[in-house]
């Protein structure tokens, strides 16, 4: 029988029975996500992974971490938890797979004001849906209890990712030459980047967030709620199956901040704005708040979550690639030479 708990420190703010009865709440959410590996269950001081190195000569661990961001005043406004776990995987599994990384493991931390197991367990139930989506298992996190430091009602997520490539199979651009083609894969939306400015645009509140939006089809809230897209699988399978020689994540400042990271010097990619559709949310978010063309695209993905770098003649089989492992995918851009140090050029 459990013998741990203080009156005392729950009288300042901290119930560590509640932290029992949360972790006993999330285990289910966390076994879906156990895969061969996973050496130790949550509880744990540490988390055990042992890779499977088998046939590799060099294998090179490759780390990613993030977290959800201001996107969370969504979350709390709607009182819906069971998303952004989603978003803080994607976050991190996403960067790991730009350099060809099968994500391996995920911890997260989850700081609360107070800590309600029911609401513990939702968020938790979006990690682990996440960890499933990126193929990932989730072997281990914290949950601190931090009265007077966040509300009652507002918690912050940030999350840990580790995946593993060959070395020799790294994606990191160097093949990269002029003509090669560039491929999107569409986005579901806003993702989990540049919310503090739809914030200041829209002015959320619990009436804006419910409020239904023709162009949109539902209502602000559960638009910008959509979860970031996790594009693991359908890259892995591209991988297999094209040369890809470069891969960028759309997310925290836009095309112009991301793309030029997967380019080498004396290179840019040409991307061409009517060779993907844009969604209607960006139109609204331009529209409503009078955003510049340039500071959308420098802010937001667009419509466009990854991009990947391929030569041109396999550039439809990319497309066909990625649309047969469920993803909305075009050819989207061209690489040239690069004069002026530009890195990409929207035309």
């Amino acid at each position: 029988m459990m013998k741990s708990f203080s009156d005392s420190y729950k009288a300042a703010g901290v119930d560590v029975t509640a932290g029992y009865e949360a972790v006993e709440r999330i285990k289910p959410h966390v076994a879906r996500t156990r895969i061969p590996g996973v050496l130790s269950g949550i509880g744990s001081f540490g988390g055990l992974f042992q890779p499977d190195v088998s046939g590799m000569q060099e294998p090179v661990l490759v780390s990613g971490t993030d977290g959800v961001g201001t996107k969370l005043r969504l979350a709390f406004l709607m009182d819906k938890h069971d998303t952004v776990g989603i978003d803080c995987v994607a976050m991190c599994a996403n960067d790991v797979i730009c350099c060809g990384a099968r994500p391996l493991f995920f911890l997260d931390y989850l700081a609360v004001g107070k800590n309600v197991p029911e609401r513990v367990a939702q968020i938790v139930s979006g990690v682990a849906e996440g960890c499933v989506q990126a193929g990932c298992a989730l072997v281990g996190g914290e949950t601190a209890e931090m009265p007077g430091f966040y509300p009652e009602d507002e918690y912050d997520v940030a999350g840990f990712c580790v995946g593993m490539v060959e070395k020799s199979r790294m994606i990191d651009g160097s093949t990269m030459e002029p003509g090669d083609a560039v491929i999107g894969l569409a986005s579901s939306g806003v993702h989990s980047n540049g919310f503090s400015l739809v914030r200041k645009i829209f002015g959320i509140s619990r009436e804006t967030v419910g409020r239904h939006v023709e162009e949109l089809g539902a209502t602000l809230g559960e638009t910008l709620l959509t979860p970031t897209k996790i594009y693991v699988k359908p890259m892995l399978e591209l991988i297999r199956t094209c040369r890809v020689k470069a891969v960028s994540h759309i997310t925290g400042g836009g095309f112009y901040e991301n793309i030029p990271r997967m380019m080498p010097p004396g290179l840019k990619a040409e991307i061409r704005k009517d060779a993907f559709p844009k969604p209607a949310i960006f139109d609204l978010i331009q529209k409503t708040g009078d955003i510049p063309e340039h500071d959308m695209y420098n802010t937001f993905n667009m419509g466009i979550g990854m991009c990947a770098v391929v030569p041109a003649g396999e550039a439809q089989l990319a497309v066909d690639c990625l649309r047969a492992a469920g993803e909305t995918a075009f050819v989207i851009g061209t690489v040239h030479l690069d004069s002026a140090d530009e890195g990409v050029v929207l035309c």
